[in-house]
């Protein structure tokens, strides 16, 4: 049975679920930024603010264990991240905590992942480069530093020019342990091809820099402009499970475990999933890293999962209404 968990006015540009599914941020072509409460959805929002004098196309949730916050990318490029305030229902105001310094050059994505007790960030930006920061306190969200800065490229050593990017889509590995190192996947949609091709970024304690790992392409493949990149919860598994999806479908790979003798993780494309007529917009994985969902220009919300034999199929077709962001 159908039920209304939100009702978004006019306007709207893209939404985003706070972890666990409790609270839905959107963002507004005028700057707006508003927050529903998923157990009221008679209300139009709990609450409702300007964040940017243009408008907001992305709006992220902070991890719940550092609070009630968000980050938004408006379309100027900007990065802001926003706290909620206030014990009371009645008194909830949403501050700004934080506006990253513009570089000329504009913000694509962002994501967040958790490092032991530390918090991170993960922009990318239409220059083919990505910056992390890291939070100098999980009880003060103003508070980062630029951890790193690198191109997404596998030779660093090389430049090859600026590239022009359109989109970008990150993904953090889910795993979380003292033995875990910190790793997210990175693809471009740009005009340079060293940039498009998904790679998995790990941090190395020994010399505190970022390397890549893993490269999720086929040689064939590494031209392709990537759209969307979902890593799966990791329940067993003997490897982890990232999905890329590009003009050729999705593409589901094994990424091990364990580095190889040059450092490198092995990387194992297992199934490549078509049916959206047209572009993907956005992969998420349920809890368990069993079913995958995807949505697209077809205005469909398919389904994936694989048999007890590997086989990966669709499960279920979904129509929507589809609101690209």
């Amino acid at each position: 049975m159908e039920r209304v968990v939100a009702t978004l006015e006019k306007g709207a540009q893209c939404c985003g679920w706070s972890h666990g599914g409790r609270r839905l941020a959107a963002g507004y072509a005028d700057g707006a930024v508003s927050v529903h409460d998923s157990a009221d959805p008679s209300a139009r929002y709990s609450s409702r603010w300007m964040a940017h004098s243009c408008g907001v196309v992305n709006v992220v949730w902070v991890p719940p264990e550092f609070g009630e916050a968000i980050a938004c990318i408006c379309a100027d490029g900007t990065l802001s991240l926003w706290e909620e305030i206030g014990q009371d229902a009645q008194a909830v105001s949403w501050k700004l905590c934080k506006l990253f310094e513009g570089t000329g050059t504009q913000v694509v994505d962002v994501q967040f992942g958790v490092s032991l007790t530390t918090l991170k960030l993960v922009a990318a930006y239409s220059d083919g480069y990505v910056k992390v920061y890291e939070s100098l306190d999980p009880l003060e969200l103003n508070k980062w530093q630029l951890q790193a800065e690198f191109q997404n490229v596998i030779d660093s050593v090389s430049r090859f020019g600026k590239p022009s990017c359109m989109s970008a889509s990150i993904a953090w590995s889910p795993r979380r342990g003292e033995s875990q190192q910190s790793s997210f996947v990175l693809g471009y949609n740009s005009d340079l091809s060293q940039f498009n091709s998904p790679k998995v970024w790990e941090f190395e304690e020994a010399h505190q820099r970022w390397v890549p790992v893993a490269e999720l392409a086929l040689p064939g493949d590494k031209g392709d402009r990537v759209h969307a990149v979902a890593w799966a919860p990791n329940i067993g598994r003997p490897y982890e499970v990232v999905a890329v999806a590009t003009c050729k479908g999705i593409a589901i790979w094994h990424v091990g475990l364990n580095p190889e003798s040059d450092g490198r993780l092995s990387a194992e494309k297992v199934a490549l999933l078509a049916g959206h007529d047209g572009e993907v917009w956005q992969l998420d994985w349920d809890m368990s890293g069993m079913t995958l969902a995807s949505t697209g220009g077809d205005g469909m919300v398919r389904l994936w999962q694989s048999n007890l034999n590997g086989v990966w199929h669709e499960q279920a077709a979904l129509e929507c209404n589809a609101v690209q962001h």
